[in-house]
Order: structure tokens, then C-alpha cells, then sequence
């Protein structure tokens, strides 16, 4: 049967009333007070209906209890084993996911069943969902002001052996003989005998792990023209084309190699390293990952964040910086790519940014352009050498301009003789005095050319933009605003060191978005749980203050009530009762 707990329905009887008041105030003030109260309800179960089937198998654990688990296992970067046994003993997992039962269908999952459910998340990308749905609920619940944000992004790890060119080739070939031999034996008997002696087996693949680099080109050439002459082998064959590990082999010949037959026969010839690819296959294991020459192999996530500009913490209220997009991509992806899709899913969930804080890789003028028109102000610096930055000396930004994106005068002061503007080209022309420009000191170090009788500045309505975002960088303003933007490197330090991103357990471009999902949405419940804990020590601070004066209430409080009675009857004995209150007339 499918079990569905209802956890927001109270109990009759508290179900953790053998937990002392210590012990259950310091479960409430943590994480799993937080989850027990807001978040558990908020995990998409109904999502799992359509794979569960009330007539098959045995009774399914209870649905919030599986969802959890997965949740807090990536939150704590833990094995499944691990996972398990926090589920079965840790009292802490018991409160946040409100198990009451002491039996073994409550607090026990088979490592099979964990890994079933976690396949199915994966496949249907639910845990973009769940990441979704705890964040949206931590915003409502802390308040969170979505209108400044930042975003940054880190490397992943794949989790595979680094190989080099030779081993891509062999390891390649392994894996499809190994495949070939389990589900085509007979073509596998086709297959050439010193071919299958050299790769079929593990302790003939480490031979060239173990090859001199004096024998490599060599090698390299060897392993190469194997490779193809498997390709062209089982071309024709339709049970085989169909194979992922044959579909690895056409891959790695096409992105290493370069087919040519000058003569009429084919010969392989192995590629330049820098004509390879860089989304090329990095090791079969894990043919999504890819290869940045800054970072490595692996991956890279994107996440943005809200922040708070304050200057002191000590005299405001703790407020909770919150991820609120987090997107896995390879790693060679570049981060100009990676804004709009975060400013437009974060409008889809109705928490649209104001105003991103980025570095200069986000900062292109297309991206400014496209958030302007998102109605998102975008704040980045410019990147050095790119169009209207090439210049020596004096550059464009040093120019003054009007509103209109005309010159109004020259770094020294002289203004031009005319601008004009031409709309096929969307660009501007500033003529400038010939004599004048010549006799200036500074005419070698500016950025004008000169003409048949004039100097001419040329330059376009992109040259003009990147000129005045580049003044507006000059500007306290700007430094005062993007000092902020630091603090998103705190967030991926904490994403790498509490989570466990940095070096992940899984493979696969789905697997690793799961991973990286699920890690932010617990880091998010993490640092919740942290401004909550600040927010409710400096109300116990603000109450503390005055509890001398409540214990000197409590002390004089009755002296004073037995004076005060006293004193009323001494005053009028027929206008008081015998409980201290005055009779009122008819």
C-alpha cells in the first residue's frame, strides 16, 4: 500500500514527551526544528504516485520519510550506508522527519530502495522541485527581500580517473569489447586475436597506463587506427550501431582524429591537442563530463543568492541570504551563458532580482542589454579588450558624453567641432580640429585618428555603453555597491565545505545536477537554522535584560498588595469588601 503520512495534523498525546524540555528546546532551536515544522510538508510526494502501485509488493515506506532522507543524506554528504544508519539511530533525523514509531518499516530503508528512489528523482528532475519548493518556503517564512542578488559559479569534480589521450583510446576500446562479449558473443569471435589480447582484458589495459613518452606517438597511433578499425568493423552492423559503448568509439574517433585517404586507403591521423574539443570525452565512465583549462575536468555549477547590504550586524536583525538558483552545466560552459536562464527561472518562481552583483565574466554588454530589458540592473565590470577597451593611453571612457551618446568634449577639455550619427551603422563620428589635435601633448596616447582635414573619433553605441558602465565603475557609488559581491565566495566556500560539492560520488550530468540541487536546498535549510538560532538569542538577550526587574516584582508584589488592602480599609471600612474592592452607590 502507499503510505502518506499527515504531518500537519496534531497529535492527541505529544509523541516526544519522554524528551526533557532541554533536550527538545535545543532539537527546536536547530535544523531539524525547522524541518519538522516548515519544510517536510513542503517535499513533493504527490510526484511519486504515478510510480508506485497499490496492488504490487510489499507495503512502501511512508513517502515524506524516503523524500527526506534523500534530502538530508546530500545535505550531510553521506554514503548510503551512512544515511541509513543516521535514519535508524539518529534521533535528530527521527524529530525532522517526525518518525514517532519505534519499528523497522519507520526507521529503516534498504540500501535498494534508497537507490531505486533516487534513480526515479533523478530521472524526472524532481529535485530541481524540491529545491524550488524548500527555498520558496524559507524565503515566506524569514522574509526574505529577493531584490538584491549575486551570482557565482564553482567547479565540480567528476568523479572518474584522469586520463591522458592514450588512455581515452584503450579505455574506449575495453569498454565496448567488454559489452560486445556479454550481449554479441558471436561477433565477438569475429573480432582480430591480437587485437582482443591487447584491450579485453584489465591487466592488458594497464599496460598503457605504463607506456614511455618516448613510445607514445607511437602508441597513440597504434591505439588510434584500433579504434577505427573497429568503427568500420560493425558499421553495418544494427545490433552493435544501437550499443552506448560502440557510440563512444564514433565519438572519440571523431573528436581525436581526422580520417584521411590520399591514396585511396584510409589512414588515422591523430589531432592536435589544442584542434580537440573541449566538451570532448574525458573518460567513458563518465562521457558527460567535459574539460576547462582553467578548472579541469568535471563540472561547474551556477548558483545565485540574495544578500543584505548592513553594515552592522550587532544593531539589525540576523536576515537569511538565500540561494535561489542553483544550475549544473559542464565544464566548459562559459558564465556569460549562465545569467538570464537564473534571472528568468528566478522570475518564473515570482523572485526576480532588482538588481545581480557579478564579476566580469557576467558582465558583456548583450547580458546588460538583455537584463535592462528583464528589468534587472545588472552590475559587473567590464571586461579588459573587449570593444572600445582596446585602446592604449587615453580610452573612450575618458571622454565626456551627453545623454544622447554624443561626445561633449575631449579628456582635455576641447569639444568637437560636430558628432554625427549614422543609423545603418549605429555608430558615431566626433571631427575634431586638425590643428588643435595635432599641437595637443596628449594626441599620441588618444584614441582619435586623423583625417584628410580633420580628426575623427569613430565609435558605436556598444563602444558608448561599455564608456559609460567603465565610468560608472570610477564612481564611489559603484565600489561602495559592488563590495557586496565578495560575500558570495563565503557561500561557495560553505556549499563546498558543509555539503560536500567539491568531489561528488556520482556520475553523469543528471546525477550531478541532483547532487548539486539537493546540496544548496541543505544548505539553505543550514544557514536557516543559523539565523534562526541568532534571531531567538537576541530576543532570550532582549528578555534577559529585564528579568532582574520581573524577580523584583515578584518579590515586593505581595507586601505591596497587603499594604495597599490596608490602607483602603483604614481609609473608608464601609466602602471597601472583604476581598479589597470599592462599593460602587445604586
Amino acid at each position: 500500500m502507499i503510505r502518506i503520512n499527515d504531518h500537519k495534523q496534531q497529535d492527541l498525546f505529544d509523541p516526544w514527551h519522554f524528551l526533557s524540555p532541554k533536550r527538545k528546546r535545543l532539537l527546536d532551536e536547530s535544523w531539524p526544528g525547522l524541518f519538522r515544522e516548515h519544510l517536510l510538508c513542503e517535499l513533493p510526494v504527490d510526484q511519486l504516485r504515478p510510480f508506485l502501485r497499490e496492488d504490487f509488493g510489499a507495503p512502501s515506506k511512508e513517502l515524506y520519510t524516503l523524500l527526506g532522507v534523500l534530502l538530508l543524506q546530500q545535505m550531510m554528504d553521506l554514503t548510503d550506508t551512512k544515511a541509513l544508519e543516521q535514519l535508524s539511530f539518529n534521533i535528530q533525523w527521527h524529530y525532522a522527519l517526525n518518525i514517532t514509531e519505534e519499528s523497522d518499516s519507520a526507521k529503516y530503508i534498504s540500501e535498494k530502495t534508497l537507490w531505486h528512489w533516487r534513480q526515479v528523482l533523478i530521472e524526472q528532475r524532481l529535485d530541481q522541485l524540491i529545491f524550488d519548493q524548500i527555498s520558496t518556503k524559507l524565503a515566506a517564512v524569514f522574509n526574505v527581500k529577493t531584490g538584491l542578488q549575486r551570482i557565482d559559479s564553482t567547479h565540480i569534480k567528476s568523479n572518474m580517473r584522469r586520463l591522458g589521450r592514450i588512455g581515452i583510446f584503450s579505455h574506449t576500446i575495453f569498454k565496448f569489447l567488454t559489452n560486445l562479449k556479454r550481449h554479441h558473443q558471436d561477433l565477438f569471435a569475429t573480432l582480430n586475436a591480437a587485437l582482443v589480447d591487447r584491450y579485453a582484458t584489465k591487466k592488458a589495459l594497464k599496460a598503457f597506463s605504463m607506456v614511455k613518452p618516448s613510445a607514445s606517438t607511437k602508441t597513440l597511433a597504434q591505439v588510434s587506427a584500433d579504434l577505427y578499425e573497429l568503427v568500420e568493423q560493425f558499421k553495418g552492423q544494427r545490433a552493435v550501431i544501437g550499443m552506448h559503448s560502440y557510440k563512444l568509439m564514433q565519438r572519440v574517433l571523431a573528436e581525436q582524429c581526422s580520417v584521411q585517404s590520399d591514396d585511396g586507403n584510409p589512414r588515422v591521423v591523430v589531432k592536435k591537442p589544442k584542434d580537440v574539443p573541449t566538451d570532448s570525452l574525458q573518460n567513458p565512465s563518465d562521457p558527460d563530463a567535459a574539460y576547462s583549462g582553467h578548472k579541469g575536468q568535471g563540472y561547474q555549477v551556477q548558483v545565485m543568492e540574495t544578500f543584505t547590504r548592513r553594515e552592522d550586524d550587532s544593531q539589525e536583525k540576523p536576515r537569511l541570504n538565500l540561494i535561489t538558483h542553483v544550475a549544473v552545466e559542464k565544464a566548459n560552459a562559459q558564465d556569460t551563458d549562465a545569467l538570464m536562464p537564473a534571472i528568468e527561472a528566478s522570475e518564473q518562481r515570482g523572485i526576480k532580482p532588482d538588481m545581480v552583483l557579478a564579476d566580469t565574466l557576467y558582465g558583456s554588454d548583450e547580458n546588460a542589454q538583455k537584463a535592462k530589458g528583464a528589468g534587472v540592473d545588472l552590475v559587473a565590470p567590464v571586461k579588459d579588450g573587449d570593444n572600445g577597451s582596446a585602446y592604449t593611453g587615453m580610452r573612450l571612457c575618458d571622454f565626456t558624453f551627453d545623454d544622447s551618446g554624443r561626445v561633449v568634449c575631449c579628456p582635455v577639455g576641447r569639444r568637437p567641432e560636430n558628432v554625427r550619427y549614422k543609423k545603418k551603422t549605429k555608430r558615431f563620428a566626433a571631427r575634431f580640429d586638425r590643428g588643435r589635435c595635432r599641437s595637443c601633448p596628449h594626441v599620441d596616447a588618444c584614441p582619435i585618428k586623423p583625417g584628410k582635414n580633420y580628426y575623427y573619433l569613430w565609435y558605436s553605441e556598444k563602444n558608448y555603453r561599455l564608456s559609460r558602465r567603465r565610468q560608472f565603475e570610477a564612481s564611489d557609488e559603484f565600489v561602495d555597491l559592488y563590495r557586496w559581491r565578495a560575500g558570495v565566495e563565503a557561500t561557495m566556500s560553505q556549499y563546498k565545505r558543509l555539503t560536500g560539492v567539491k568531489r561528488l560520488r556520482v556520475v553523469r550530468l543528471k546525477a550531478v545536477r541532483f547532487c548539486a540541487a539537493l546540496k544548496a536546498a541543505g544548505l539553505n535549510i543550514l544557514r536557516a537554522a543559523a539565523v534562526r538560532a541568532e534571531q531567538r538569542k537576541s530576543e532570550d538577550a532582549k528578555t534577559g535584560a529585564l528579568r532582574p526587574a520581573f524577580m523584583l516584582f515578584s518579590i515586593v508584589k505581595e507586601p505591596i498588595g497587603r499594604w495597599w488592602h490596608k490602607f483602603m480599609k483604614k481609609l473608608s471600612p464601609k466602602s471597601i469588601g472583604a476581598y479589597g474592592t470599592i462599593k460602587m452607590a445604586a
